[in-house]
């Protein structure tokens, strides 16, 4: 199966433009697109989500391709120290969003990571995206966390990788997680982690000798 590199339409621009323009995932969202369009994974998790930039790119993915996926966006909507703290304005923002571009692809539940853990069963899920609170402690316990939720064969998306301040150490984890598994990254937009630490489907064997490619096709 070939990757296929799409130039796809995001409907959010219709509803709030400007959720992916300002959005540090803006320069993640293709890469988010064709790689759901490739995996084609049945559960979608994501750890921390905003206003929602990465995950409706996943949820427009799925809709375009008429997947079956299950997408659900997991976040208190209260926000943390590296992201600040919001109003009330951004869950519901990311609600209509979801009513009016993905009515039954992306479901939000409202709570911490640890709280959702019980929700889903042992290697249930395909991809999970962990862009959550980012010191080093933070995001390690993510990983351990969820780790046993993950399928053989999954894939694990780390955002903000290529972040080296003011207390982020994503970076750290990565370095160590990389030289244990298959892996792609990409350093733009604060940096991307792709990670396959159960294994990965024989698709993926040439996706992973074009790291280099990918960069240069995403990253600009």
């Amino acid at each position: 199966m070939r990757w296929i590199y799409y130039d796809p339409l995001f409907e959010v621009d219709q509803v709030v433009p400007s959720v992916r323009t300002s959005s540090p995932w803006a320069g993640h969202n293709k890469f988010a697109y064709d790689l759901v369009t490739f995996f084609k994974p049945n559960t979608l998790v994501e750890l921390g989500t905003y206003y929602g930039s990465s995950f409706y790119s996943f949820c427009q993915a799925v809709k375009d391709e008429q997947l079956p996926t299950q997408c659900t966006a997991i976040d208190t909507w209260q926000g943390d120290p590296h992201g600040g703290y919001y109003g009330e304005n951004v869950f519901e923002t990311v609600t209509n969003v979801l009513d009016t571009c993905y009515p039954g692809i992306g479901k939000t539940i409202r709570s911490t990571f640890d709280d959702a853990l019980n929700q889903f069963e042992d290697e249930s899920i395909d991809l999970l995206h962990i862009d959550g609170f980012h010191t080093f402690e933070a995001v390690s316990h993510d990983y351990v966390t969820w780790l046993p939720k993950l399928k053989k064969n999954g894939i694990i998306l780390f955002h903000d990788i290529a972040v080296f301040e003011n207390g982020f150490g994503v970076h750290l984890l990565w370095d160590t997680l990389k030289a244990q598994y298959p892996h792609l990254e990409f350093s733009h937009s604060y940096g991307l982690g792709v990670l396959f630490p159960k294994g990965h489907e024989e698709k993926f064997e040439n996706v992973l000798t074009k790291n280099k490619e990918l960069q240069q096709k995403y990253g600009g």
